[in-house]
């Protein structure tokens, strides 16, 4: 329910802002307007904007297919619904954080999309489930771990060429917050992550 709501959500926002450019700016985030002039609600607000139909459908359509999931694992786990918000909007949040301080001089920095949140979600899920198959292309069936780990060093390898306006460093970030989370939340899912991973062995 929560996963839908979220999807909804981003979708109008997203589709208002396709033809607002104001809003859109407005909205996205921007580390300069952050620090200079205190609209902390940028490091929210930008997830809920996307630049066009396939940047949204990509990441709504990813979250929706691990979203779902993850909400009935919070909640058979006893996590609650205020957890399973931590995942997504903490995921948006700590996804940010390198580019915050990063760009907080540059006026003319901006980055908009969920990108942060859903590969939060993408990779709890991974975490437990780490041997899953996760479909790359929607076709090729990948372990969910192998898919991680390439896809950890791939965003890393990214970053640093500093090509085209994917936000890898959010990919990144997001994707680390997932794993960790759990953690946080219930320290001896370690061990059960552990057990997991090594028994495919």
């Amino acid at each position: 329910m929560i996963t839908y709501l979220i999807i909804g959500t981003t979708a109008v926002v997203s589709f208002i802002c396709f033809d607002r450019r104001y809003l859109f700016n407005r909205l996205s985030f921007n580390s300069y307007a952050i620090f200079r002039y205190k609209e902390w609600y940028r490091v929210i607000t930008h997830g809920f904007v996307h630049a066009d139909m396939m940047h949204l459908f990509v990441n709504m359509f990813t979250f929706w297919s691990f979203g779902s999931l993850m909400e009935h694992i919070f909640g058979a786990a006893g996590f609650g619904m205020w957890r399973y918000f931590g995942l997504y909007f903490g995921g948006m949040v700590f996804a940010s954080l390198y580019d915050l301080f990063k760009y907080r001089d540059n006026i003319y920095y901006q980055s908009i999309g969920a990108s942060g949140a859903v590969s939060a979600v993408l990779f709890s899920s991974i975490f437990f489930n780490p041997w899953g198959k996760i479909y790359l292309f929607a076709v090729i069936p990948v372990p969910g771990i192998i898919f991680g780990v390439v896809y950890l060093l791939y965003c890393q390898y990214m970053a640093r060429q500093s090509a085209g306006n994917i936000n890898h460093n959010a990919h990144f970030y997001g994707a680390l917050y997932g794993l960790l989370y759990p953690i946080f939340l219930q320290p001896s899912l370690f061990k059960v992550f552990i057990s997991q991973l090594t028994s495919f062995f």
